[in-house]
């Protein structure tokens, strides 16, 4: 970039209007690496540890406010699975495949195309005056909320043994003794897969329980003990709708409401939420912070939770009646947020009734979920 260009820049961001971003996770810098769709904000990433987090795989449908994750991803699934120990339902979208991104590389892109805008990054807060404070910190968790938490680690084989082909969404055929608990497994080759142990329940299990169920499903199902392990990650996600970590800042992200409850799914919703905020910015104005859920969907997810909570036991049921009801497309859209009446009216139909009626006249302490 010329002096010219440069000095023309620097012009152009003092007349905008000031936003400092806390954090520099998924949610700031997907936000930041947008700047140059903005003509009337300047941004400004506050955060003293960028990059200090392991990387993960993140995973998402591909639908058309993430073509540019989509390009980046490291591979993605025509077909994928869900199976329960006595039946198995494969589903394929050519329109829609579930895909896998690194967390690592999204960020770094993202992080580039900030600078090229123009967005700072410090370590604290400077003294100037701003507009807006954007908090994309993870919000504050309270006791007894439903979690979906994992560890895993990515493998590779001496031999062929994975369908490349295929992703493995939830297997479970695993120990259910500690709540809704099935295998993750996403095959990047035919010796490499990650391949993750995930519960759905409001504690943590012992870390030893996540490793035995991955050792056990390598050996019995896959039909191998004998690998390399090559990454390991782990974390946990609040499934239910949290309120702002710090209520007299705008949240943004997960701190804003943008995980899925009923399915802990947050990179897509993320990058919508950042689509609206896009949409809705005004000159001079504080930038707008939505949900990406409507609230019927919040109302229903948490249907949803009450059910996987108080009866876990039917998860298998529940997630193969949905699969085998829902065509590959209808199963991606509604993943995605992208369901209406007519998805949501099969969906229902498919779900064992008794249950959920029941849920409806329960409540969680913990908060809404």
């Amino acid at each position: 970039m010329s002096d010219k260009a440069s000095n023309d820049m620097a012009d152009d961001l003092a007349k905008r209007m000031a936003v400092d971003c806390l954090g520099a996770g998924c949610a700031s810098l997907s936000l930041a690496a947008r700047a140059s769709e903005f003509t009337n904000h300047h941004f400004t990433i506050i955060d003293p540890e960028t990059h200090k987090a392991d990387d993960h795989i993140w995973g998402f449908w591909a639908m058309p406010w993430l073509r540019e994750a989509s390009d980046g991803a490291r591979k993605q699934w025509f077909k994928w699975r869900i199976i329960s120990p006595d039946r198995m339902i494969e589903r394929s979208s050519q329109d829609h495949p579930y895909s896998a991104i690194h967390r690592y590389e999204w960020l770094e892109k993202c992080r580039q195309k900030a600078l090229a805008a123009g967005v700072n990054f410090q370590p604290e807060p400077a003294s100037k005056q701003v507009l807006q404070i954007l908090d994309s910190r993870p919000p504050s968790m309270k006791d007894g909320v439903m979690l979906q938490h994992f560890s895993g680690y990515e493998i590779t084989a001496d031999r062929d043994v994975f369908d490349s082909t295929t992703a493995i969404l939830m297997d479970f055929r695993c120990d259910q003794s500690r709540g809704m608990h099935f295998i993750y497994c996403l095959p990047f080759s035919a010796r490499n897969a990650l391949v993750e142990s995930t519960l759905f329940s409001p504690e943590l299990a012992p870390e030893p329980f996540y490793d035995s169920a991955i050792r056990r499903y390598l050996k019995e199902i896959i039909g191998i003990d004998d690998y390399r392990i090559t990454r390991r990650e782990k974390g946990v996600i609040p499934m239910a709708t949290l309120p702002p970590r710090d209520p007299n800042l705008t949240g943004i992200g997960a701190n804003g409401g943008a995980i899925r409850p009923s399915s802990g799914y947050a990179f897509s919703f993320i990058q919508k939420q950042i689509d609206q905020i896009i949409t809705s910015a005004k000159p001079g104005q504080p930038l707008t912070v939505k949900t990406p859920h409507s609230r019927f969907e919040l109302f229903m997810d948490g249907i949803f939770l009450r059910v996987i909570r108080h009866h876990p036991e039917l998860a298998p049921q529940i997630f193969t009646a949905m699969a085998d009801r829902l065509t590959g497309d209808e199963f991606a859209l509604f993943l995605s947020g992208e369901a209406g009446a007519r998805l949501w009216t099969k969906l229902v139909l498919a779900m064992p009734k008794w249950p959920f009626i029941c849920a409806l006249f329960q409540s969680d302490k913990a908060g809404k979920s």
